[in-house]
């Protein structure tokens, strides 16, 4: 759906057919979903009109620092990537898998899945974002799990993407080779110019037949050689801009260190809350939930987003198939891994992954907590040797 970039000939819309065609998307069918203004941050969320976009505003990023700013520009798309990944709108953050409904003397099974997916617009995407759709294609799309909710999602979907025109401090696509400009995954993408009025034009390349049938009922006129030119001036200075680099063997680089002395230092500022995996665009470990109500007539299964990077991750009945984690606070050096161990912190473990989208079960918390206390009481691994010499 989403072709490669090829060459046909770019037009240009201004603010007027922006407005336009996003009104056309939202008469469609379409939900469409981009860039927003809320509490301090630019997020994702319901675009209904182009009053929607935060005009004029410019993020700061840098590391450990987040700021909105007025430019003092009446600029669309002035800022960096947003907050929220896309990933939460194909791969939603808690999904029900399926539900038992008792009926007389047996159950009756519903399947959500089997529900139409609903038709979105990824308005806004940038090139960083589109590289990570293509990952989770190639894992949950028809290539590689095939994940029927999420195929289902993708493909009612259409992309518009936006090239940036400035670089955050924290950016380094170019080094990747996923940006400053889409190459390919999307239906539209935009270009932002000024037009010297104080106003804008969008430069406008097509990507695919849905593209083309949604642009063509537009206002538009051909881009001219000026056109093209002020869009790679602008496409350039956001290459240019970017002063972080991902060295071009990192992945050999990493074999090669697997026990480098950095990986303690890191885990040392650790704290274990899987914020970084629930916020990554291409992160997608799950974990499955089964859930009654007191009345027991209803069952569900509900799936969740989850991190590898917890130790409750790798639990089954019985133990971790994890043997060893790194401490929090401390030497920082790899410790044992027991059920509860460090209780102070598994305990905040718990506590803020209850709170997140990808919380687990808490069904099992009381007696880790307890677990945890006689631990740290005694010192040793007796609550562990217990536990298997029942099990013998």
């Amino acid at each position: 759906m989403h072709a490669e970039k090829g060459g046909s000939a770019r037009i240009v819309i201004d603010a007027d057919g922006l407005r336009q065609l996003i009104n056309q998307l939202t008469a469609d069918g379409f939900e469409v979903l981009g860039p927003r203004q809320e509490d301090g941050a630019i997020v994702l969320g319901p675009i209904a009109s182009i009053d929607d976009l935060p005009r004029g505003v410019h993020d700061e990023q840098s590391p450990g620092h987040y700021r909105l700013t007025q430019d003092g520009n009446s600029a669309l798309f002035g800022h960096n990537a947003p907050a929220h990944a896309w990933k939460r709108f194909v791969y939603p953050p808690s999904e029900l898998l399926w539900r038992a409904r008792r009926e007389g003397s047996g159950f009756i099974m519903e399947e959500p899945g089997k529900v139409e997916a609903p038709r979105y617009v990824f308005f806004g995407v940038r090139a960083c974002d589109l590289k990570a759709l293509r990952i989770l294609d190639a894992v949950l799309g028809a290539g590689g799990a095939r994940d029927s909710r999420y195929v289902a999602r993708r493909g009612r979907s259409l992309v518009i993407a936006v090239n940036c025109t400035q670089s955050g401090d924290t950016c380094f696509c170019a080094s990747m080779g996923s940006g400053p400009v889409a190459r390919d995954g999307y239906d539209l993408a935009l270009t932002e110019l000024a037009d010297g009025n104080g106003g804008q034009r969008l430069l406008v390349a097509v990507g695919s037949e849905p593209g083309a049938a949604v642009i063509k009922a537009i206002p538009h006129r051909p881009a001219d050689e000026a056109d093209i030119a002020a869009e790679a001036a602008v496409l350039k200075a956001a290459q240019d801009g970017q002063h972080r680099k991902m060295v071009p063997d990192v992945a050999a680089l990493l074999q090669r260190n697997l026990e480098h002395r950095q990986w303690n230092q890191v885990a040392e500022r650790c704290l274990g809350c899987a914020n970084c995996t629930l916020v990554c665009p291409t992160c997608f470990c799950a974990t499955v939930e089964d859930v009654t109500n007191l009345s027991g007539d209803t069952a569900e299964r509900w799936r969740k987003w989850d991190s590898c990077f917890t130790g409750d991750f790798t639990y089954i009945h019985g133990g971790g198939i994890r043997r060893s984690a790194a401490r929090a606070t401390g030497s920082g050096s790899p410790t044992s891994y027991r059920r509860g161990g460090s209780s102070s912190r598994r305990r905040g473990v718990s506590a803020a992954a209850a709170a997140s989208p990808g919380a687990r079960s808490a069904s099992t918390s009381p007696r880790r907590r307890a677990t945890s206390g006689k631990a740290k009481e005694e010192g040793n691994d007796e609550p562990r040797r217990r536990g298997r010499q029942g099990a013998a």
